[in-house]
Order: structure tokens, then sequence, then C-alpha cells
């Protein structure tokens, strides 16, 4: 058996309209189903064609990972993000080729936003 692709990735959230609000409004994630007023709901970012975000409605979990996201410009999007009142970590650069930065989405799920170094 060899696994092809990583299909989908689901968060468990405390607030469905809080949670797209965040992934939709403020990180630009198209809703694919579901939405503010539902208990599921499925995003996709846009340049991300196979894997999907999937919001269930509970009880939050943290401490389980993280998604990392690559962006153009990361420090760009830090910028956004402080823009949006949101209080990311400082750009860095990692050994292993990468600027990145973390941030927690409004559960405490921690994203990671990264461009390759060249």
């Amino acid at each position: 058996m060899r696994l092809k692709r990583i299909s989908a990735i689901t968060l468990r959230v405390s607030g469905m309209a809080r949670a797209v609000a965040f992934y939709g409004d403020i990180l630009g994630f198209e809703v694919l189903y579901g939405g503010k007023d539902s208990s599921f709901s499925s995003l996709q970012a846009s340049d991300a064609k196979d894997v999907i975000l999937n919001l269930e409605e509970g009880v939050a979990h943290t401490g389980w990972g993280r998604i990392i996201f690559h962006v153009e410009d990361v420090d760009e999007c830090w910028q956004y993000l402080r823009s949006k009142g949101l209080n990311p970590s400082d750009p860095r650069d990692a050994e292993w080729g990468e600027r990145y930065f973390h941030l927690s989405d409004p559960d405490g799920h921690e994203l990671s936003f990264a461009q390759p170094l060249q």
C-alpha cells in the first residue's frame, strides 16, 4: 500500500462563526461546505486544490501539533496579521532554509506561516 496525498485536516473548534471568520475572512480560505452557522465546515486555501481544512464544532483540543502554510512573503503576511489585531511571533530564519513565524488560531491551534529562503 502507498498513500497518495493528504485529503483533509480536521480541527475541533469551540465556535464555528469565530473559526470561519478567522480562516475565511482573515486568512482567505474559501468555504466549500457549511459556514458560520454550521456545526461542520470545509474550507480550502486558494492555491491548495487538494487539501481541505475541516472545522468541527465541539470542545477544542490544543497541543496536538502544528499546521504549516507556505506564503509568498512571510514579512508581508506577518504585517497583515498584525494589522488585523493579531499577535504572531516575530518572523525568523530557520537553519532548515525557511523564514517563518507562528500564530495561534482563536482556539489555540498552532499555525506556522513560512516561505523557503533563497
